[in-house]
């Protein structure tokens, strides 16, 4: 899906996106985005970068690890206004940046971050490759990159159930709350589309990532890859 689709769908969806992110994945990408988040507490990145920030969660939760800046970037304007409200109301305007940005051609100088972390966005990306990139150059050497994304299942039965669920109750559902019927059918062909695991690691590897590894989570319904840069 080309760069102005995407932010046209995201834009469509922004105000229920919030609510379907936490009723169809019955609340467990809280503990993932925690999880993941935890990994960067030995690091205590300063400058972090979150990429394909959406309403902001990943950064607002970043600030557990106390740096001194976070920016968030997103193509989706809709999107970064309600996350500028959702900061707003938590009066945590003066610790967040959003930026109006493309992954794929980051608008900032290199080395300029301790951290990169990604949630649920670099399966959007239209040039995964050059995405990647883009990530290295912005990260400092030695810095980490953290992504959180959909797997799919290895288990016979996990996966029966997954490829229902993600299948036909997804976009069901997503249709009926958001009222669009694009966006949560592109959701599963894009989790079947995404290269995840080692052929991820891999593609990290080719684009500047080094000590990479996955962590999976419930089942392999996600996973978690850390690289360093």
């Amino acid at each position: 899906m080309q760069k102005q689709q995407m932010a046209a769908m995201f834009d469509s969806i922004a105000p229920r996106y919030d609510f379907l992110n936490t009723f169809l994945s019955f609340g467990i990408h809280v503990g993932w985005r925690k999880k993941a988040i935890s990994l960067l507490k030995k690091d205590a990145p300063k400058r972090i970068l979150d990429i394909a920030t959406g309403t902001a969660d990943f950064a607002i939760e970043s600030l557990s690890l106390k740096p001194d800046s976070v920016v968030g970037v997103d193509l989706s304007e809709g999107m970064l206004r309600l996350g500028q409200a959702k900061l707003a109301k938590k009066n945590l305007g003066s610790k967040i940046q959003l930026i109006q940005g493309d992954s794929e051609n980051l608008p900032f100088e290199k080395d300029s971050f301790d951290a990169v972390t990604v949630g649920f966005g670099v399966r959007n990306f239209e040039n995964l490759n050059k995405g990647l990139t883009s990530i290295c150059r912005v990260l400092r050497p030695g810095g980490i990159l953290v992504i959180l994304e959909f797997s799919k299942p290895t288990n016979s039965l996990i996966k029966s159930l997954y490829r229902f669920y993600f299948g036909y109750l997804t976009p069901f559902i997503g249709r009926l709350f958001s009222k669009d019927s694009l966006a949560y059918s592109y959701l599963p062909e894009s989790v079947y589309a995404f290269p995840d695991g080692q052929d991820f690691l891999d593609l990290m590897k080719k684009n500047g990532f080094s000590d990479n590894k996955q962590l999976s989570l419930t089942f392999n319904i996600a996973s978690i890859y850390v690289g360093k840069k």
